[in-house]
């Protein structure tokens, strides 16, 4: 049997990662400004991570949601106290395409309806509801085309409001910081007014912070800058370091009842000693404050970069847009600077780095990008 070809793979094997650096087989080292797609928050293989989840393993790694597991809770109550949200509630599951289906599933039960408004350049996930309110037709397949789908310019709060006007919106979902769609930021007025809106027609306004929550943008959330409390917060990614775990924060209005969302492997006891971890980490190195002061810096020196158009971002989370293709310019910093970065769409390189992030490191960075940028036609 062989692999079913969907990724375009580079010829670089890793087979070791420590902190921001990622060693290949043949023991080149490469500085991670991408951190697997954002997964990576508190640094590869943090000693404190390895050590809890190899104790767990130890002790047992896995049994079925039928039984009582203290470290959901224990999760629950650390996540509740570092990001500010101690009275919403935890559903635990095992991606952020997950999070996003569960939490477009509890807007339909709380509406009884069904419409959804996204945004233009969205991202929310390939399951079947989450893949048809993202601004990609190419993964839309026609089982998960929904005419109820509304795509919108992001920031157009006018559009939002006569949409919401018809009366047959179930939810609004958008990201803290739009990430494969470029690094785009919703305004902080924006934000308010969704929830204004929402609150004011019972439409559930749910915030994606997969890819920019768990202390990313220098806050627990990207969301928090503008002071709103959405009805649901949907999280991934950098919640477990690499560790497969999701989770939907629910404000505290809505009920549960037994049979209402489900999951086999959502919570389990590694996914937990994973995301503890994580948060242990998170609050002991402070790495939230690292990641707004670097990331700061970054931006900064980036825009004094001439061949540079525009730097767009919120702490570790930052797009670099060009001219022309960026293709090359990535291609260089891999394979001659050794330095992985992403891409989103032709003209934005994506920096999504571990968030324990040096500043020499940054400034290494910068260095090696103005000598790409030198040897540029």
């Amino acid at each position: 049997m062989k692999l079913f070809d969907v990724y375009p793979l580079f010829n670089i094997e890793p087979v070791k990662a420590e902190g921001t650096f990622v060693f290949d087989k043949n023991g080149q080292r490469y500085l991670d400004l991408y951190g697997g797609h954002a997964v990576i928050s508190i640094g590869h293989s943090h000693p404190h991570y390895v050590q809890t989840i190899t104790a767990q393993l130890e002790k047992i790694g896995f049994y079925s949601n039928s039984i009582q597991n203290p470290l959901q809770q224990e999760l629950a109550r650390k996540l509740g106290e570092l990001s500010g949200m101690n009275d919403y509630q935890l559903f635990l599951c095992n991606s952020g395409a997950e999070a996003n289906e569960n939490a477009l599933k509890l807007a339909s039960f709380h509406t009884g309806k069904t419409k959804v408004i996204a945004f233009k350049k969205s991202f929310h996930g390939r399951t079947s509801a989450a893949v048809a309110i993202t601004d990609n037709e190419k993964i839309v397949a026609p089982i998960n085309f929904r005419p109820d789908a509304v795509l919108i310019e992001l920031n157009d709060f006018q559009a939002v409001i006569a949409e919401i006007a018809k009366g047959d919106v179930a939810a609004v979902i958008l990201e803290g910081i739009q990430g494969i769609g470029g690094i785009h930021l919703p305004t902080h007025e924006f934000l308010q007014g969704l929830q204004t809106v929402c609150n004011d027609n019972n439409v559930v306004l749910i915030l994606d912070e997969i890819q920019s929550g768990y202390g990313r943008s220098g806050m627990f959330f990207a969301f928090q800058f503008a002071g709103i409390q959405p009805d649901l917060v949907t999280v991934a990614k950098g919640m477990g370091n690499g560790f497969p775990i999701g989770g939907v924060l629910i404000h505290p209005k809505y009920e549960a009842w037994h049979g209402m969302l489900g999951t086999t492997f959502g919570g389990n006891y590694l996914a937990c000693a994973a995301g503890i971890a994580v948060l242990d980490v998170l609050k002991s190195q402070k790495l939230m404050a690292n990641a707004g002061e670097v990331g700061n810096f970054l931006m900064e020196e980036l825009r004094k970069v001439k061949a540079i158009k525009e730097v767009r971002g919120q702490g570790l989370m930052i797009g670099i847009e060009f001219e022309n293709s960026v293709a090359p310019i990535r291609q260089k910093l891999l394979f001659e600077k050794k330095i992985f970065t992403g891409v989103s769409g032709q003209h934005v390189i994506r920096l999504l780095p571990p968030l324990n992030l040096k500043k020499e490191d940054a400034k290494y960075f910068i260095e090696k990008l103005k000598e790409v940028l030198a040897e540029q036609p």
